[in-house]
Formats: structure tokens, sequence, C-alpha cells
């Protein structure tokens, strides 16, 4: 891998148009310093002073692929020759191989696909096709999940950026779903929450008024807030209360499909198919925007003669279908989801688990594939948050402490709250993720600082 020569003159022009004026999601703007990036491939990104990063955060969770995979550059090009835009109406092949493949691979009869421009609007469509087709209002989430940042997608959306953007009229419940090491139902193992999560469930229904509920969501495995795997027979049994009440299950992929979890969907872990599943990030690593809807063939079929009041300009935009295109096949042709299950198997999770046996700021490790957290403590055994809900500022300083401390050793982390997410790409090797694992063990001294 080569890194081209360092440029701090290009980095600082770079930088200063970007201070000047690009205005950054979820920040408060003169609070933020951002760093400019000179490039980047496979598992490394690298600035303009030739510091290379391990990128542990798969940018957004997205990157599954890795960076710049050639495969899929060359696929982009090659229909940008072809064949640049053209309008959702009109059936092109990149749109139609793009359906095909990502058909063949969700769960039981999800065969028709809605494309949109990301998870959000994923979400926002999922949600317009289920009250439409029960004629149904309300639809429950969790509190720990996150939907993405549009209108009923925030709505949904469990941690605190939905606070600052919820209407109050949205017509969302929230529940409380299955989260043992942090019980709210005060389980003693994972098979006792699962039961009484499923029975708080099903009274928060009961109250709501089953009649009036459209839609459950859930993430499969819920990412940004807290990579919660969900207890054998959780997503069954929400299946079942899905079915007994005629709402329309939504299993949410933005984040755990196409492969982050060592299988295509993470749905495939349980044997559990929804009646609509959204999806993006993975599906093309981010190359290109793109994010859809897996539809089954009942809710498919309110369609058939009926409208569906819904479209985006750019629904299947032919560059980000061909190179959806060309990322499944690569990761069917390289090995790739395999790849993130046998280092999860292998080296992500037993190195996690050392790591926990050596550091006592480690509360728990979860995961799948490369798909990890650990939930970080003050006291292992009152398992209070290293740092508090939604901290900021000096209350929040262990955990910044410890950003930046990867950051200087050249691993690039996802932290969020009291949590260290470890979601490299899913190429990621044995000898890059032992690499990662190596400098975590090194900064974790500084929230073992802090611990009990």
């Amino acid at each position: 891998m080569s890194i081209p020569t360092a440029d701090s003159a290009a980095g600082q022009a770079v930088k200063a148009a970007d201070r000047a004026h690009v205005f950054h999601s979820w920040s408060a703007q003169a609070l933020i310093d951002p760093l400019a990036v000179a490039g980047a491939e496979g598992s490394y990104f690298w600035d303009y002073e030739g510091n290379r990063y391990l990128d542990f955060s798969s940018q957004l969770v997205n990157t599954n692929i890795g960076h710049q995979h050639p495969k899929v550059v060359a696929a982009i090009q090659e229909q940008a020759a072809k064949l640049c835009t053209m309008a959702p109406g009109f059936a092109v092949e990149p749109r139609s191989e793009a359906a095909r493949l990502i058909a063949e691979r969700t769960p039981g009869d999800l065969d028709k696909i809605f494309f949109t421009n990301g998870g959000a609007e994923a979400n926002e469509n999922a949600i317009r096709l289920a009250r439409l087709h029960t004629g149904r209002q309300k639809v429950m989430s969790t509190y720990r999940s996150y939907h993405g940042a549009t209108a009923n997608a925030i709505a949904l959306t469990g941690d605190p950026r939905r606070w600052a953007n919820e209407t109050g009229v949205s017509g969302v419940v929230h529940f409380w779903g299955p989260y043992a090491y942090r019980s709210n139902f005060h389980a003693e193992n994972e098979a006792q929450e699962c039961e009484r999560a499923l029975e708080h469930l099903e009274q928060v229904i009961a109250f709501e008024g089953p009649g009036t509920i459209a839609a459950i969501i859930l993430e499969t495995v819920v990412g940004t807030a807290g990579i919660l795997i969900p207890p054998a027979g959780y997503l069954a049994g929400v299946r079942e209360i899905c079915d007994r009440y005629g709402i329309v299950f939504i299993l949410d992929e933005v984040m755990a499909g196409f492969g982050r979890t060592g299988a295509w969907f993470a749905a495939d872990h349980w044997g559990v198919t929804p009646d609509l599943l959204t999806f993006a990030k993975g599906v093309n690593s981010g190359y290109v925007p793109l994010g859809g809807v897996a539809i089954s063939g009942e809710i498919a079929a309110t369609f058939a003669e009926r409208p569906f009041p819904g479209g985006l300009t750019y629904s299947g935009h032919p560059l980000a279908c061909a190179s959806a295109v060309a990322t499944i096949n690569t990761m069917a042709e390289e090995g790739i989801v395999e790849n993130a299950r046998s280092i999860g198997e292998n080296v992500l999770g037993p190195g996690l688990r050392e790591l926990a046996e050596r550091h006592p700021s480690i509360g728990e490790v979860r995961g799948l594939g490369v798909f990890w957290a650990l939930d970080l403590v003050k006291d292992r055994g009152t398992r209070e948050p290293l740092v508090p809900y939604n901290a900021a500022g000096a209350a929040n300083a262990p955990m910044a402490e410890l950003a930046a401390a990867c950051k200087q050793r050249g691993l690039w982390p996802f932290v969020n709250m009291n949590r260290f997410h470890v979601v490299p790409p899913c190429t990621v090797t044995e000898e890059e993720a032992k690499a990662g694992l190596a400098v975590l063990d090194e900064v974790l001294s500084l929230t073992d600082a802090h611990a009990v």
C-alpha cells in the first residue's frame, strides 16, 4: 500500500475551505476540527501529513468492503461511461440486476426492492408502506435505537438525537428492548430477559390498542446504541406477536446487513423473516449513496393496482446500483461475508474477551462478525457506566481521552457514550485486526484509571 508524499499546504487548503463553507452534521460548528483526508485504501486512510489510520470505525460502519476496492471503482467508472442517470420509471440494467441480487439474499419472500438514497429514507418508506398496508398509524420502536435523521426516522430513534427533532405528534411509541447486561426487567439471565421483554412489549401493545399499531421496527442487532445482540427467541417472539395482531414487522438492517455480522443479513442468524427489511450502508459500502426496502409479497400486492404514493428522483440511481452489483458480486467471489464471520469468531471475539480479563474498565464484551462493543464501566460490580448517559464536555472526558489516544497511535475509533465499538471493514485481515487490538490494549489503561 502506497501513501502519497505529505503535502501540508494542500491539506491546509482543504481544511480552510471546509471551515469556511461546510456545515457539518450533528456538530457545534465552532467546536469541531475535521481531519483533512488525502486518501484511503482497504482498511486504512491517511491525512495530508502522511499519518495513516487503521479504520476501526468503517467510517460510519458502512465501508464493509473497505476503501477503494478496485472492482467497485471500475464498475462505477464503466457505468458512468455507459449511462450516468435515468429516471426511476425506466427499466435499466444496473437497477434490475441490483434488485435481483439483493432479493436473492433477503430472507423469505422479500423479493421486491424499493430503492432510496440511504437508510433514513428506507425507514421512512417502510413506515409509509406499513401504514398504507394496514390502514393504521402508530409505529413502535425501542428506546435504544437509531433509525435515521429524517422526520419519521428520527421520531422512531430512541437515542438523544431524537430530543431536539421530534414534534410530539408523530404516532411513534417507544418501548424497552432486551439488554441483559443492563436489564430493565430485573432479569437474571438471557432467557428471563427474552421472556420479560416480550411480556413488556405485549403490555405496551395492549395499552396502546393493537388495532391502532401499523408496525414494530427493530434493528436486528442494535447498532449505534450499543451493538445489542437479541437473546435467542426474541425476534421469533416479536414475529409471533406481529402475526397475532396484524402488525407489520420491520427489521432495520441498515448497519447490520451485508456481511457486518458474518451473514448476508443479521436476520439469518435467527431464521426470522420480517415483512419489510431496510438496508443501505454495506449494500455498496457507501461508494455512492444507496438504500432501500425489501418488501414481502403480501405488502407488494397491496400496491399492485393501487399507486404507492412515494418516490425519489434518484431512486435506483444507475451509478449507485452498478456499485451495489459490483459490491455484492465481489463479496460473494472473495468470501468477504465468510471472512467477517471468521475474524469475529477467531480474532475479535477471543481477543476482546482476553482484553476484558486484563482491563477492569471493560464491563461486557458483545458482538458478531465485525460488529463488536466494549461496554466500559467504573465498577464491574455495580455496572455503573464509565461516563453518564449522553455525557458531554468534562463529564465525557474519559471517553474523549480514549478516542484521542487511539488516533495518536494510528487507530481510528468508533466511540459512543460509554462504549467502544470495534467495527472494522468486513475485509479486515487477521494481522490488521490484531494490530487494532494491540492499540486498544494499550489505551485501555486510560479508562482503567477511572475504574474501581
